[in-house]
């Protein structure tokens, strides 16, 4: 089944949700009400996968911002969203398990990249557990190091992507 990326809509919220309950432990998880949050105050930094049928299988999304890390905050208050910030955070790089290794990941990641340039970003930060540090290295992405992040209890890493650094 093929699929496209499109922006996020509100009636994608219970869906979006769901997703991210299937791909993060629940200590970790955005819930109802932070996505709502999100959709309603940054839809234009929220994209999804969607099936020819309709269903959501993956997503990217996060706040604009002039700060060049995440801090555990953003999760919760879209109020942190600039609309002009200088970085696209990714707070959440979500794709269900049967869809994995099939490229959906990538094709989100590089379509946030790319608007992200048009909208004349400075470049792009995440924070990742270390087994994906390699992953992000892909896309251009530099670890920054330990983050100051404590979400979930985790230990987290800082990337950055800087357009500049990468030619984008």
């Amino acid at each position: 089944m093929d699929y496209k990326i499109r922006r996020v809509r509100k009636e994608d919220l219970d869906r979006v949700t769901e997703v991210e309950a299937l791909c993060f432990p629940p200590e970790e998880a955005a819930g109802r009400e932070a996505f709502e949050q999100r959709i309603s105050h940054f839809p234009e930094c929220f994209l999804v996968a969607e099936l020819s049928d309709g269903r959501i299988i993956g997503f990217i999304n996060g706040c604009a911002t002039d700060g060049n890390t995440i801090c555990d905050e953003m999760f919760e208050k879209a109020d942190f969203h600039k609309p002009d910030g200088a970085y696209q955070s990714v707070f959440g790089l979500d794709v269900i398990k049967e869809w994995r290794e099939q490229g959906v990941a990538a094709a989100l990641m590089n379509r946030f990249i790319e608007e992200a340039v048009k909208r004349g970003r400075k470049g792009m930060i995440l924070t990742c557990k270390d087994r994906l540090i390699h992953y992000y290295e892909k896309f251009g992405y530099q670890n920054m190091g330990v983050s100051g992040s404590v979400h979930g209890g985790a230990v987290w890493y800082d990337m950055r992507l800087d357009f500049m650094d990468t030619g984008k």
